[in-house]
């Protein structure tokens, strides 16, 4: 089973990458959390790997950390989620925020991510609420990565999502801001959120 890959960005499309170790290339597919935290084509690349065997093809799945690929092995194991709609998951809400929404049974937020059903969402909590990784859910539930002025981050989240910002894009920024101004207001933070956009 292959584990780790390290090598060079051949080719990058959200959600799927090919990596290039010593002249062979992978397929890699990624959540967008660790797709937009990837160099450009020819940048070095190192990724935590998922090798998921089927009867007619052998697919690897690619992460940044640690904590998207625990979440990842432990939302293919709840029945009736494959691979392709855990990577959905991901791709549709950071990995802190789903330790939330799970730890609160926030099936609101579960089923806002594309793909995802309300029933899939009750499997979702009532299969995972007690397998998450232990040492983030209690950094999460005790605060560590919850923003300072939460309502503050989400409003600002959705004037981005309704600027036509990807979520999860716009989650890292509106996070961001807050962090940079936690005294300031609206206006402000969203200016520094766009500030953080086109970096």
């Amino acid at each position: 089973m292959i584990a780790h890959l390290r090598g060079r960005i051949s080719e990058k499309h959200p959600n799927r990458v090919i990596v290039d170790v010593n002249g062979v290339g992978y397929d890699v597919f990624v959540p967008l959390s660790t797709f937009y935290g990837l160099g450009d084509a020819g940048a070095e690349i190192a990724l935590r790997i998922h090798t998921h065997v089927r009867e007619d093809a052998l697919l690897l799945f690619g992460f940044a950390t640690l904590l998207e690929q625990e979440l990842f092995e432990r939302l293919i194991g709840v029945s009736g989620i494959g691979p392709k709609v855990a990577l959905a998951v991901l791709s549709g809400i950071e990995p802190e925020e789903l330790i939330r929404a799970i730890e609160r049974g926030d099936l609101a937020r579960l089923t806002a991510i594309p793909g995802v059903g309300k029933k899939t969402s009750e499997r979702i909590v009532l299969e995972l609420k007690d397998r998450l990784p232990r040492a983030r859910a209690a950094a999460v539930l005790a605060g560590a990565a919850e923003p300072a002025a939460p309502e503050l981050r989400d409003d600002v989240l959705s004037a981005l999502v309704n600027l036509g910002y990807h979520r999860p894009l716009a989650e890292k920024a509106a996070a961001s801001a807050v962090k940079a101004l936690p005294d300031a207001g609206f206006e402000r933070t969203l200016k520094q959120a766009l500030r953080e956009l086109a970096k």
